[in-house]
């Protein structure tokens, strides 16, 4: 069964609630499907709030996408990547924490993961064939009052128009979505070879892909507050 693989992942939420202080932000990161940046998305917005107070990232991902990513690196990162079952050992005195969890989560299964948290994010590519399930997701979401936002990614350079007719129909259809969205670049392949953030890299073309997930932590901070 599908619910099978998220057991862990709801009931470590219940362990980090019992360490969890009323300053500590738990940010969810889960997607309908695999290859929609889901973990890029989690790195990333793990290295914009290790600037803001102690961060882990929580990896719940049967591929352990983070934790390789970071071990690459010599574990190099300025947070803290480990398994979620290790959360007892590391979350206790942190000011936030970003779970990346498995992809394809089955109705219930996303409830439980949005009551877990302070914000859910829901990564998308802006292609016809994602908008159906984001809107049911939503529907799902919406009757429970969780705070969760779609995250357009992938998104195509310009003169390309297909992030913002996404955004624009997942609006039209009532879903919550973040104003920045992420675009598509071949550094992200690079930097996750190289086992840092993006804004590592000596490659001065990349500096706008970390400026939209400056520009995501910012739209982020508002929410939390």
């Amino acid at each position: 069964m599908v619910i099978c693989k998220y057991i862990n992942t709801v009931f470590w939420y219940s362990v980090i609630a019992v360490y969890c202080t009323t300053r500590m932000k738990i940010i969810t990161v889960t997607g309908y499907k695999g290859g929609v940046a889901k973990s890029t998305t989690s790195v990333h917005l793990a290295t914009y709030f290790s600037a803001k107070g102690k961060t882990v990232l929580l990896d719940g991902d049967p591929n352990r996408t983070a934790i390789a990513w970071s071990e690459r690196g010599e574990n190099k990162m300025p947070f803290i990547a480990v398994d979620q079952r290790q959360a007892v050992k590391f979350v206790a005195g942190s000011d936030y924490i970003i779970i990346d969890t498995p992809a394809r989560p089955d109705s219930d299964d996303l409830k439980e993961l949005a009551k877990g948290c302070d914000l859910m994010i829901l990564p998308t590519a802006p292609d016809v064939l994602s908008l159906q399930p984001m809107l049911e997701i939503a529907r799902d979401l919406g009757a429970t009052k969780a705070n969760f936002r779609a995250l357009v990614t992938i998104v195509p350079p310009h003169p390309s128009t297909e992030g913002k007719q996404m955004r624009d129909e997942l609006e039209l259809g009532g879903v919550p979505v973040f104003k920045t969205t992420i675009r598509r670049t071949v550094g992200f392949p690079k930097a996750a070879l190289a086992g840092v953030p993006i804004r590592d890299l000596d490659d001065a073309r990349l500096r706008i892909a970390w400026a939209d997930y400056q520009n995501l932590g910012k739209e982020i901070e508002e929410l939390l507050k």
